[in-house]
């Protein structure tokens, strides 16, 4: 039991988190995806996924999908990319429910911002993510006492993206 929760958080964090890495797909018009059989996962899915077996054709197409997609991602996982996205899932856990509801809403938000936008959004965290802890910190409380308008000024003077 504990291992099929670690592997689905670690599913879910590494979902993230490649999503977030990773340059978004060109929009395609969204099409149902299609049922998977329990016979179509490797062996090495089927081993991680052996918790779903008996369910598995009750479940709904996209938690197949889902499943079988973030399998293949956790296989193809260094053991320290295995270490960081279980530790990224207790931290998911750990969170109230509201919070948990906000990070989700952000990420809608995000989801729906054009691709160049995303594009902007990922280069700003990385630089965000290369400074010390300490010019982080300090930038949080700044954000934090700004008003909602100060806020929004700021994120309307920031500098265009820059090109690779």
């Amino acid at each position: 039991m504990i291992r099929a929760v670690v592997f689905s958080v670690c599913l879910i964090a590494a979902a993230a988190n490649s999503t977030f890495a990773q340059t978004p797909a060109p929009s395609a018009p969204a099409e149902a995806p299609a049922s998977r059989e329990w016979q179509s996962l490797s062996s090495e899915q089927q081993h991680l996924l052996h918790s779903y077996q008996d369910k598995w054709n009750s479940l709904p197409p996209e938690r197949q999908q889902a499943l079988a997609k973030g399998s293949q991602r956790w296989l193809s996982m260094t053991p320290e990319q295995r270490s960081s996205a279980q530790q990224r899932f207790g931290q998911w856990r750990s969170m109230p429910p509201e919070q948990r509801q906000e990070l989700r809403n952000r990420w809608q938000q995000f989801k729906s911002l054009p691709p160049e936008q995303q594009q902007h959004v990922r280069q700003s965290f990385q630089r965000f993510r290369q400074m010390p802890p300490e010019q982080r910190s300090e930038l949080r409380r700044q954000w934090r006492q700004m008003s909602p308008e100060q806020r929004r000024s700021v994120i309307r003077q920031a500098p265009p993206p820059r090109s690779r």
